[in-house]
């Protein structure tokens, strides 16, 4: 990267102050007194990760994003070949989630979403992933720039990636090749994996111990509450659980933990998946790894019962609740799930305020 740019250094936002600093209570969520609200930590990347911050700004102002780098796909993976950085697309879409619900917010949003149409170079680019690139050569500082960026845009938290260098994700996977349905091959590359039509057995990270960001460490560490998931499970969600110095700040946490699940499997990477089953291949790659509890949708679960008996050996409780949109899709109401978060942080967290 190149070296820091003392014009940038002194870019000051100019968006009206406060502006960031009020989050939107959540559907019949109680208001909190001043000063009463919980640090959270969420872990994901992609889709899942920006439904549950679209949820969590709403019911905390102490919000800190930890977000996979290991995309090779589309915008994020012609940068990241072309010029070595880390693939912005995932840190792009939790900043975007993280914007208010105002004008400016909502603005600023579909502007780092926006995509360029041409049949040129620029094709399927999306603006903001030419824009936290762009700051990161100018200052030579990963999360400076995504600061910056969050200051722009008036971002309800803090975005970090989880590690300072591009991982490449490889899995093993059985039937990959539909002409060999029983044989086990090695899958490279994110967006190989989420797509495969095999049933993926295990994945791990290349290299195999990658260094975590500090800061992402310490917002764990310092965190109330962790939350991992929702997401595509073994390109998104698994991923956090094997940077050791991660997993590490995930186990001696004092926070508590908090694993949402998925609405539906996801096909290719977890067809036919029950939600106990995502539960067991989390823990056969990280057996360490305690819960406090596994929030689920309460139509997606055809046996509470099952859920129990797996959420136990990771020390959880089970919590239902109704987080779906109600047009019958797969994704996540934002403020249903936001009541959900609210309830499990009442319940199972501290009473009165957090600090």
């Amino acid at each position: 990267m190149t070296g820091r740019s003392p014009r940038l250094s002194r870019l000051r936002r100019t968006v009206p102050e406060g502006r960031a600093s009020r989050p939107v209570e959540a559907r019949g969520a109680r208001p909190r007194r001043r000063g009463a609200q919980p640090k959270v930590v969420a872990l994901g990347g992609g889709m899942g990760l920006s439904a549950s911050l679209a949820a969590l700004r709403r019911i905390t102002g102490d919000l800190t994003a930890v977000v996979t780098v290991a995309d090779d796909g589309g915008s994020s993976g012609r940068l990241r070949d072309e010029l070595g950085v880390l693939p912005p697309g995932d840190l792009r879409k939790a900043l975007a989630a993280l914007c208010g619900d105002d004008d400016w917010g909502q603005t600023w949003a579909r502007v780092i979403q926006h995509r360029f149409e041409s049949k040129g170079d620029l094709h399927e680019h999306a603006v903001g992933n030419l824009l936290i690139v762009a700051l990161w050569e100018q200052l030579g500082d990963h999360v400076q720039a995504l600061d910056l960026v969050g200051k722009l845009l008036g971002a309800h938290g803090r975005v970090l990636p989880m590690s300072a260098v591009p991982l490449e994700l490889q899995a093993l996977v059985r039937g990959h090749d539909p002409a060999r349905p029983a044989d086990v091959d090695t899958v490279r590359g994110q967006a190989t994996v989420a797509l495969t039509p095999g049933e993926v057995q295990s994945v791990h990270l290349v290299p195999h111990d990658p260094p975590a960001v500090p800061e992402a460490v310490a917002a764990v560490l310092d965190a109330d509450w962790v939350v991992l998931g929702p997401g595509s499970w073994f390109s998104s969600v698994i991923p956090h659980l094997l940077v050791p110095e991660l997993l590490d700040a995930l186990t001696q946490t004092k926070a508590r933990r908090v694993l949402s699940l998925n609405l539906a499997p996801q096909p290719g990477e977890t067809e036919g998946f029950s939600p106990q089953r995502h539960l067991e291949v989390l823990g056969r790659h990280a057996p360490k790894l305690a819960l406090d509890v596994v929030l689920a949708d309460e139509a997606a679960v055809p046996d509470r019962d099952v859920l129990t008996e797996a959420a136990k050996r990771f020390g959880a409780a089970v919590e239902l609740a109704p987080v779906a949109r109600r047009d019958g899709s797969p994704r996540h109401d934002p403020e249903l799930l936001a009541a959900a978060y609210d309830r499990i942080f009442r319940m199972h967290g501290r009473i009165g305020p957090w600090r």
